[in-house]
């Protein structure tokens, strides 16, 4: 995985997500600042709850100690049909490589479950970031107000065999 350090300085794990990490899911997604402005209402109510993360391959970076350690970031794969539909990094945590991270580690589970490609559909701020990480844009996901008003880049992460 490489070894990548927390703003701390601490290693950085990746670890399963389990029901007592909902809360901390829920504030990280409805604390971001990717979110703020016009995108506010879009995770205004979001919950994420456990429920959510004993139904998909949730997966949770934590700084220093697996289970003790601070939420820098997580990522929730469907596998029916196959899509990333979280990914999300702490402010505070953000351009130190642990998007990337957690999307290496994600496409690996993919390979693991016999996934071939991976669709996510982008907040508007993140497109470049899914550019950088190897995700083949696919098309547009269109608004959906009230829920979403404006329309998404669609992407594809085409995940080789080994």
């Amino acid at each position: 995985m490489g070894s990548r350090t927390s703003p701390a300085g601490r290693p950085i794990t990746i670890r399963r997500a389990v029901a007592r990490d909902a809360k901390r899911l829920t504030r990280l997604v409805r604390g971001s600042g990717a979110y703020r402005g016009e995108y506010a209402a879009a995770v205004a109510g979001y919950r994420v709850g456990p429920d959510y993360i004993e139904a998909h391959r949730s997966f949770v970076a934590v700084d220093g100690d697996e289970h003790g350690g601070r939420v820098l970031g997580f990522y929730s794969l469907v596998l029916d049909p196959p899509e990333l539909d979280l990914l999300f990094v702490a402010d505070e945590a953000q351009g130190r490589g642990i998007g990337r991270l957690l999307v290496t580690h994600m496409l690996s589970e993919a390979r693991g479950a016999g996934l071939d490609r991976v669709k996510v559909v982008s907040h508007l701020p993140a497109e470049g970031f899914y550019h950088r990480v190897g995700a083949v844009r696919t098309g547009t996901a269109f608004a959906n107000p009230p829920a979403v008003p404006w329309d998404r880049p669609e992407f594809e992460f085409r995940i080789p065999s080994q």
